[in-house]
């Protein structure tokens, strides 16, 4: 199974990169609800007006927000499309671990395996003791 990715893997790296921060997170969490200024997410948090700028930036340069100016302030709106397109990636690596986990599920009831010796006692014969 091969996991079509609609972004490349430095997007990827990117989009998670921004979503490891928790500021961002909620900043997003916040934008899904509906289109809220600048001014009005930094009164949400206890850092300042210029750092939720720099998290919306972040947040915007992964295409996960994007900023409209309305008279003299910024709206963030959440982009669903970026949304969709990272749960989907992230449904994409769960049916590959799922699929796996069942491979190895067969491989741990396959009786057919020969069991394996813990190291250290592979070659020597349990019969023959050195005595003391």
């Amino acid at each position: 199974m091969v996991v079509n990715q609609a972004f490349s893997d430095a997007e990827v790296d990117r989009l998670f990169r921004a979503l490891a921060d928790a500021t961002r997170r909620d900043i997003l969490r916040v934008a899904m609800t509906g289109d809220h200024s600048v001014s009005q997410l930094a009164q949400r948090y206890s850092i300042s007006f210029a750092a939720v700028q720099k998290h919306v930036a972040v947040l915007s340069s992964v295409g996960l927000v994007s900023k409209q100016q309305r008279g003299r302030e910024q709206l963030v709106t959440t982009e669903m499309a970026t949304i969709r397109g990272v749960r989907e990636l992230l449904e994409q690596f769960e049916q590959l671990w799922r699929y796996r986990m069942h491979r190895f599920g067969d491989v741990l009831a396959d009786t057919r395996a020969t069991p394996i010796e813990p190291a250290g006692n592979a070659g020597s014969d349990s019969t023959e003791r050195e005595e003391p």
